[in-house]
């Protein structure tokens, strides 16, 4: 009897046993499933997050690509703009050296003159005359420095050369002068019909001109003067007895006496003169040599080919 009630008592106790850690088992897949569901809850959390993370390190990375190629462009913009800034200052360098050497040649062609010193003048009087291949060729032929003062011996060496500049400075530094295509001729047919008779006479030339390129006491810039039009039979006065001469007679807009020393300026008879200066006026007769004949001259240079 005993035995079967242990029996029993065996057969109940181990299936409350089992019974029993089935509900634990229960319980425990129960909780498990919870804390795999709040684990992998959880871990998707995670993963979005990462996710998240990711995706902004990829727009951060993908802005500093954008900078990147942003500053990548830049840098290639400036080189661009500092290799055509380096081509043209490589150009200016050419050029200003071509200026340079286009600068000394022009001064080559005055080396031998006391008188031009400046490529200003230079220029001017090459724009002036407008003939490169006269300009190129032209020699210092005469030098009252070196060949004396004297008007004798200026037309000696000077008259029937052709086209001809003449150029003048004062002991009180006005520079000025003139320029004839046809020169100082003793050729009458090139004179004013009514003086071919004469030892002296007008030479006819349309396109001769008178110019000032230094005049400190006005503070004027260098300037050129064509003949008037009512004048047109006045560009020069051919005199064995004067230097050079332009205009017309005892109102040459500018001349020289025998010695080539002295002068007088009438500017404006014959040329036009500059806008507000009248003929016969002391700013006209000043305007050349600084007054109407109170100029000694320091040197007179005269070229031609």
């Amino acid at each position: 009897m005993f035995n079967l009630l242990d029996l029993l008592f065996r057969k109940e106790t181990l299936f409350f046993i089992i019974v029993l850690f089935f509900i634990l088992l229960q319980i425990f897949l129960n909780k498990t499933k919870k804390n795999t569901q709040k684990i992998q809850k959880e871990f998707k959390n995670l993963l979005n997050q990462k996710d998240e993370e990711i995706k902004k390190k990829n727009e951060e990375i993908q802005k500093k690509d954008e900078e990147i190629e942003k500053m990548k462009l830049e840098i290639e913009k400036k080189d661009e703009e500092i290799k055509k800034q380096n081509e043209k200052e490589n150009e200016n360098e050419k050029e200003n050296e071509k200026e340079n050497e286009n600068e000394n040649q022009l001064l080559n062609i005055f080396s031998d003159s006391e008188i031009i010193q400046d490529i200003e003048y230079v220029k001017k009087l090459q724009e002036w005359i407008n003939d490169n291949e006269f300009f190129s060729k032209m020699k210092l032929g005469f030098s009252a420095k070196r060949d004396g003062f004297n008007c004798k011996k200026w037309h000696s060496k000077c008259d029937n050369k052709g086209k001809t500049l003449v150029i003048i400075k004062t002991n009180d530094n006005f520079i000025f002068g003139g320029f004839t295509q046809v020169g100082f001729t003793t050729d009458k047919s090139k004179w004013r019909e009514k003086d071919r008779k004469d030892d002296y006479g007008y030479i006819i030339d349309s396109n001769a001109f008178i110019f000032s390129l230094r005049n400190d006491k006005n503070d004027r810039k260098p300037d050129q003067f064509s003949l008037q039009t009512s004048k047109q039979e006045f560009p020069i006065f051919y005199h064995l007895n004067y230097g050079p001469r332009f205009g017309y007679g005892y109102v040459s807009d500018f001349s020289l006496n025998s010695n080539l020393r002295t002068g007088w300026s009438d500017f404006g008879y014959s040329y036009k003169s500059p806008n507000g200066i009248n003929w016969d006026t002391n700013e006209a007769k000043s305007y050349l040599a600084g007054s109407y004949d109170k100029w000694i001259v320091d040197e007179v240079e005269t070229y031609f080919i």
